[in-house]
């Protein structure tokens, strides 16, 4: 009986720890910092079982424009929302049971990381896009995850529309194909698609699977196009797009190997991301594995430097094997 009793404690205390559940954000730089605090704090969707942004730490990027220029409205709005702006990652990680990386700048991203992985209290990161600025501080901070024992995942919230999901738990049958398209814009300070046509890339992966080999670019100032080869033949294009087209700004075609073209749809908010981020803090269990984030990445780093090659093939494992 004794036994019995013990167990029920240690479950229950496990069950109430995640009921309230304190998330920390590392990067007030960002729209997602305050839409993800959004539904956390204030509209306390069900589905994210009552856990709540507790803690904030601004910086962020200190030199790009665009972010630097949102730090006088967003800090307020995460006050009145009930956060707790704190001075240092060290400090936030005291008071939090999970970290949310939402830096919008990818160049922080590994020290930031590299600091929550060595407090040792952290076992739980998401990382929001881009996972970093290159391609070698993405592999160093898969590595330091691995040294430090602890898990990650990156993800754009385009990963999560309805039918790309679809396609990837196979209810499409197989896949012949898929196009995805995002608006771009370029970041200098970032390597070229990773500041957005991450939104692109991730739902192409996700339709597609891994074992991407090669990527030829092609770039006219309007548009740039990724065509990537995979290990089995099949061939996944991305395409980023200068100016905008009528009909939504992100989308995709998916192409089964028997019926019709499926249109894959368009962004569909953060609640879906944020319900597979809640699932991930509370089991562990990684929704999207290092190597595919990793391989995403070289897709994208590989693709401009076909660009830099002019439109010449570039292999994935130039990146995967260095």
């Amino acid at each position: 009986m004794k036994k019995l009793i013990a167990v029920a404690a240690v479950a229950a205390a496990f069950c109430s720890a995640f009921a309230e559940m304190k998330l920390g954000i590392v990067g007030c730089d960002t729209s997602h910092t305050i839409a993800f605090t959004k539904l956390f704090n204030v509209e306390k969707d069900p589905d994210l079982k009552g856990h709540r942004v507790a803690v904030a730490y601004k910086w962020g990027s200190r030199d790009i424009v665009s972010s630097t220029n949102r730090y006088p409205e967003y800090i307020p709005q995460m006050k009145e929302m009930g956060v707790e702006m704190v001075g240092s990652i060290k400090e936030l990680v005291e008071k939090c049971d999970a970290v949310l990386i939402e830096t919008n700048d990818g160049r922080p991203h590994y020290g930031q990381a590299l600091e929550v992985f060595k407090s040792g209290k952290i076992k739980r990161v998401f990382i929001d896009k881009p996972v970093a600025a290159s391609f070698e501080d993405a592999k160093k901070i898969a590595e330091a995850a691995k040294k430090y024992g602890v898990k990650f995942f990156c993800s754009s919230a385009l990963r999560y529309t309805d039918n790309a999901q679809k396609a990837r738990k196979g209810e499409f049958g197989p896949i012949r194909a898929a196009d995805c398209w995002t608006p771009i814009s370029f970041e200098p300070t970032q390597s070229d698609y990773y500041w957005y046509g991450i939104h692109a890339a991730e739902p192409l992966f996700t339709i597609m699977g891994t074992g991407c080999t090669e990527v030829t670019a092609m770039r006219n100032g309007i548009d740039d196009v990724l065509v990537g080869r995979w290990a089995d033949g099949r061939i996944g294009v991305m395409r980023g797009m200068r100016q905008t087209v009528p009909g939504g700004r992100y989308g995709g075609i998916i192409i089964p190997q028997k019926g019709k073209m499926i249109d894959m749809g368009g962004y569909e908010g953060y609640k879906k991301l944020l319900v597979q981020i809640v699932k991930f803090f509370e089991t562990g269990d990684v929704p999207v594995s290092p190597e595919e984030t990793l391989e995403i990445y070289a897709f994208l780093e590989a693709g401009a430097e076909s660009v830099r090659r002019g439109g010449t093939p570039v292999k994935l494992s130039e990146y995967l094997e260095k």
